[in-house]
């Protein structure tokens, strides 16, 4: 299984990026999707996930009405497109897949890819 990541970049505050997370070895569509992220000195923390199947969506309050999550099972690529970016969205963006319907912890997650900086300037 691989999931590569990309999309990152230096943006500034209010724009707008587009991350993908193409997938081998499994079909986005049959798990739970989720992105991570991690700053400097910080945890890693949940922030978005897509449920496997039916493609239900949650968010974590941070990023609300700013950021959303889709999948295109034709490409089995999952996006996060992430909208009135601040300098607090800035960290390394991981993708990640689950058997499980509600994963909002990283230990819930068993593939990983090898994340996209995301860098927001003031």
């Amino acid at each position: 299984v691989q999931l590569q990541a990309s999309g990152g970049g230096l943006v500034q505050a209010g724009g707008s990026l587009r991350l993908s997370c193409a997938a081998s070895g499994l079909t986005v569509s049959s798990y739970t999707m989720g992105w991570f992220r991690q700053a400097p000195g910080k945890e890693r923390e949940f922030v978005a996930y897509t449920r496997r199947s039916a493609g239900s969506t949650d968010y974590a309050d941070s990023v609300k009405g700013r950021f959303t999550i889709s999948r295109d099972n034709a490409k089995n690529t999952v996006y996060l497109q992430m909208d009135s970016l601040k300098p607090e969205d800035t960290a390394v963006y991981y993708c990640a897949s689950s058997v499980y319907l509600i994963a909002t912890n990283p230990s819930d997650y068993d593939y990983w890819g090898q994340g996209t900086q995301v860098t927001v300037s003031s």
